[in-house]
């Protein structure tokens, strides 16, 4: 059956309307989905964090006193001493070194020259000693003769000259038999310390005493050796009270740090979160090189323990630890997520969402550290804004929150 003229007209509008409206709706702006976020209010900090190692504050350095023979060290790494009590370590003092043949007979022989001219010496001085005897009774006659007149003056003058020299040629066989004495006895040491050294058990061992009451943490020479005097043999500190961290910051984050600053220690092994604060920090820089081959200039800090000592145990000395050093901090900051922001000219600015649109508002903001930035004037708590905003998204444009944003 045909429909009737006025139906069809009918039919046809309805199926006009209906395909306007899948074109408008086709053709209506969709929202966008995006991740949102919302301004807080919570604590805020700003750390500048690097690697650390541990070391003791005080620690003392174990040198031979003397040049000598080291003994095998008895004391191990970790043991405990105490100061003046300890004997940490023992050695013999130096000995002259073994003569081969030729040096055993060149000493042999100077030390029979040393004899011949020893007994020469004697010899001179007997001769020195008659001399001076006929030169002392020469000058007793020719004072008496001179008495009565027999002798001239010239003769009596002579004879005191001649008695004079006589003491005086005594006196140096005398001083020449002391040097051949002295000589002599040079010639026998030497073969002496011969002997003395092919006896290693010629000399009582030196002990030496721990400087300090702690842990030996490092010993530098176990082995039994000859040592110069001054070389170091061992490490000695305090572990339990003297324990510091110290990191080596780049130059420009150094700059930010203030002594007293707090510190978090972290990733050191154990579960707490180790407290400290910055004791010193160096006032020059070193150029040192990253692993990826880059010159830096590092500052060293040395941060110094607060907590209790039992949170650390088992933290020694020359381990290594991750320093977070707290430079800024506000304990109730209005808050807005880092990601949110994005530059608009020389300032920050936001997307903040209000009625289902993204809205542009130009924010101020002070301390950013990375992931939250302190609002100073733009927004208000709960507002919700745009995290990572997308190049085409515009003001006005319609938005709704990506499952679970």
């Amino acid at each position: 059956m045909t429909p009737k003229p006025r139906t069809r007209w009918l039919i046809l509008i309805l199926i006009g309307l209906i395909a306007a409206g899948a074109i408008a709706a086709l053709l209506w702006p969709q929202p966008q989905t995006v991740d949102m976020g919302e301004v807080t209010r919570g604590p805020m900090k700003l750390v500048i964090e690097d690697d650390g190692r541990t070391r003791v504050s005080e620690s003392y350095t174990v040198s031979t006193p003397v040049s000598g023979r080291l003994q095998r060290l008895d004391i191990h790494v970790g043991d405990h001493v105490v100061a003046n009590e300890t004997v940490v370590a023992r050695m013999r003092p130096a000995l002259p070194a073994v003569l081969d043949a030729r040096s055993r007979a060149q000493a042999e022989a100077a030390l029979a020259e040393a004899q011949a001219a020893l007994s020469a010496a004697q010899g001179d001085y007997r001769a020195a000693v008659a001399m001076r005897e006929q030169a002392d009774s020469d000058l007793a006659r020719s004072q008496r003769l001179a008495l009565s007149g027999t002798i001239s003056q010239s003769k009596l003058d002579r004879d005191q000259i001649n008695a004079d020299y006589a003491a005086a040629q005594e006196a140096a066989a005398k001083a020449a038999i002391a040097m051949r004495e002295a000589a002599l006895a040079s010639a026998k040491s030497v073969l002496q310390n011969d002997a003395a050294a092919s006896n290693s058990d010629g000399a009582e061992p030196i002990p030496l005493y721990a400087p300090a009451t702690g842990t030996v943490l490092q010993i530098l020479q176990e082995n039994e050796t000859v040592l110069s005097a001054g070389s170091p043999i061992m490490e000695i500190g305090d572990i339990s009270e003297g324990l510091e961290v110290v990191a080596d910051l780049l130059s420009r984050d150094a700059v930010r740090v203030r002594l007293g600053d707090p510190v978090e220690i972290t990733d050191w092994g154990g579960p707490d979160v180790l407290e400290g604060k910055v004791v010193r920090i160096d006032p020059s820089g070193t150029t040192k090189v990253s692993a990826l081959g880059v010159e830096e200039q590092r500052v060293g800090v040395v941060i110094a323990f607060t907590g209790d000592a039992a949170q650390r145990a088992g933290l020694g000395h020359g381990f290594q630890v991750t320093a977070r050093i707290v430079v800024w901090q506000n304990p109730d900051a209005l808050r807005v997520p880092s990601s949110a922001l994005f530059r608009r000219g020389t300032g920050w600015a936001v997307f903040k969402v209000e009625d289902g649109r993204a809205r542009e508002v130009n924010v101020e903001v002070g301390t950013d550290n990375g992931t939250y930035a302190e609002l100073q004037d733009g927004l208000s708590e709960g507002d919700r804004v745009v995290l990572y905003p997308v190049e085409t998204l515009e003001d006005g444009a319609p938005v709704e929150a990506r499952s679970g944003g």
